[in-house]
């Protein structure tokens, strides 16, 4: 830790002809190989620490401990005007616009207790105690002193108000900063206003964005005028031009289009087309309603929803549907308007090679580097299947009811026929290939029962027995500190192989009526791979008339034979 040291006449007189001035010089305080030329033209007020390396040029100061390396050129304001915890305590108004999941945010947050403290409002006891340990951290951050650490550089700022900076971070021409923490590494660019707000490490706030009230995730960006209000952003989303509002980003929300809002809901893995909206327009007891979109839904370009409303994971969504549909046993599967109502086609999008991008994108594109939030991207997990032995149950339920129909109506969507058909082979391949996935990875021991529901906690797959199980604890004050519930969540992953094939093993037991033998276990292995194939060997042929010459059209504009139109699509296209 530096220790810092009272100026000497001569270093005061040196910089006082450096152009610098104080309230005060006996609240300087410097490192003990300070050097005079690191200050150029400031005025320094309240409380200054400068650590070894840093330089201040042309900017004022008040109530700040300057850290090794850092630079703070051309700022207007870096101050600390009263005692701050820096952004840690604040509530956030997400996926309500009334306040009923309101989270308070700080700068450990991970995915799973902020999903913890908005979705599971039904069990006050732990609110509180949850939010009184988030009390306890924020005073435990509080300080009458701001901080800028190691090898920051900011330059061109106009006010920094209460924030507390961590090492590495870089500020350039942000014009309002305020009661905020920034992790190491937080990049934040031109013209960017935000308050009451934390960054976590890696994120990116650029290029105008307006943010307020918001907790903005690890390797997070917010880019091109962005506005962000009452919201939470968890690892690698990405939100640009557009708006959201009251919002629970779970990992890799994405939305990229100016005309684009995303208000008073639920996304991960979430993906909005040009112009996408949802709207809470029944205020006739305020704007309560809100919508979640389960794990990799999709919006089409326009695609409207009015809340309340609910989609399956991985549900791609067209058209406008204001009927508060509930399809949260569909995975996999199509939503479409059709004639002014929401048509399902169950389990559709198992066919589409953008599924299997998605899925396969993800991990890659991860940019983290701490990795506080737990995210599980296998494609064959218990969450998703045990949705699919659902939406079997429920769809042959439909069909014996009445054989006879040719459009059926389930929670405020209509499926025809032929999709419900088409459903159930989808659905049976896919379960086939999960439980073959699952069964060929992990190993049988009692200690990891698997066995019951899947949750997905904004990101981690997870058993609702494993979710209670932390939650009694903490009311029982045996996990006392975010920390050691956040501890509970990754043992739970690290092991997460273990409890899915533990959780197959159950079903596949229930489905033969014994437990199986180790010949049973290979010929369930075997045939979940033959099942993949044959179902990538379907994406694959997607994949090839979106590649087809049949798609060429408008390539090779200028091109005179249709050889050089194919050259052109595949070196534009990047194939072969």
């Amino acid at each position: 830790m530096t220790s810092f040291r009272t100026l000497t006449a001569e270093e005061i007189s040196s910089l006082e002809a450096l152009g610098n001035t104080a309230e005060e010089w006996s609240t300087v305080r410097v490192s003990e190989d300070f050097l005079p030329s690191q200050l150029l033209q400031n005025h320094f007020e309240g409380v200054i620490e400068i650590a070894s390396g840093a330089r201040v040029i042309r900017s004022q100061v008040r109530n700040y401990r300057i850290g090794e390396n850092s630079l703070v050129e051309g700022v207007s304001a870096l101050e600390c005007r009263h005692r701050s915890s820096f952004g840690n305590g604040v509530g956030v108004a997400t996926m309500n616009e009334c306040g009923g999941r309101t989270v308070k945010i700080f700068d450990t947050m991970s995915a799973q207790v902020a999903y913890i403290m908005a979705v599971y409002r039904h069990r006050p006891q732990t609110i509180a105690t949850l939010e009184r340990m988030i009390d306890t951290y924020a005073e435990s951050r509080t300080s009458d002193l701001g901080e800028v650490g190691r090898d920051c550089r900011i330059i061109g700022a106009r006010f920094i108000r209460e924030v507390r900076i961590g090492d590495e971070v870089r500020i350039d021409g942000a014009s309002a900063l305020e009661n905020a923490t920034l992790c190491n590494g937080v990049e934040i660019g031109v013209d960017v206003k935000a308050y009451d707000f934390i960054a976590a490490e890696g994120a990116r706030i650029g290029n105008g964005t307006i943010v307020e009230r918001c907790f903005v995730g690890e390797s997070c960006i917010l880019d091109k005028g962005f506005t962000a209000a009452e919201s939470l952003f968890f690892a690698n989303s990405h939100c640009e031009n557009g708006e959201a509002a009251s919002i629970f980003a779970g990992p890799y929300t994405v939305s990229h289009h100016k005309s684009s809002l995303l208000i008073a809901g639920m996304f991960s893995f979430f993906n909005a087309g040009s112009g996408s909206n949802q709207s809470n327009h029944l205020f006739k007891s305020g704007a309560v309603h809100q919508s979640v979109h389960l794990r990799g839904c999709k919006f089409a370009s326009s695609a409207y929803i009015m809340s309340p409303a609910l989609e399956g994971a991985f549900t791609m969504i067209m058209g406008h549907h204001s009927y508060h549909h509930d399809t949260s046993a569909f995975p996999y599967s199509y939503l479409i308007e059709k004639e002014g109502r929401s048509h399902l086609m169950p389990g559709a999008n198992l066919t589409s090679y953008g599924a299997v991008r998605d899925i396969e994108k993800w991990p890659a594109r991860d940019r983290r580097t701490l990795k506080r939030d737990v995210i599980d991207f296998d494609e064959y997990n218990p969450y998703v299947t045990g949705a699919m032995f659902d939406a079997v149950n429920i769809l042959h339920t439909l069909q014996e009811q009445d054989p006879d129909v040719e459009v059926y109506t389930y929670n405020k969507a209509l499926i025809r026929a032929a999709s419900l058909q088409r459903g159930l082979k989808l659905y049976n391949k896919a379960i086939v290939a999960a439980l073959g996935a699952m069964l060929d990875r992990g190993a049988s021991n009692p200690r990891y029962d698997g066995s019951g529901r899947w949750l997905d906690l904004a990101g981690q797959y997870i058993t609702r027995r494993a979710v209670r199980e932390i939650l009694e604890a903490v009311d029982r004050g045996e996990l006392s500190d975010m920390a050691a519930i956040d501890n509970r969540f990754r043992v739970f992953d690290i092991h997460y192989d273990d409890y899915a094939h533990s959780w197959a093993l159950g079903i596949y037991a229930s489905m033969l009526g014994h437990t199986p033998g180790i010949e049973e276990l290979n010929d369930a292995v075997t045939a979940g791979r033959n099942a993949h194939a044959s179902m990538r060997r379907t994406t694959d042929a997607d994949r090839e008339r979106d590649c087809s010459l049949d798609m060429a059209v408008s390539y090779g504009l200028d091109c005179d034979n249709e050889e050089d139109r194919r050259k052109d699509y595949f070196a534009v296209r990047g194939l072969k």
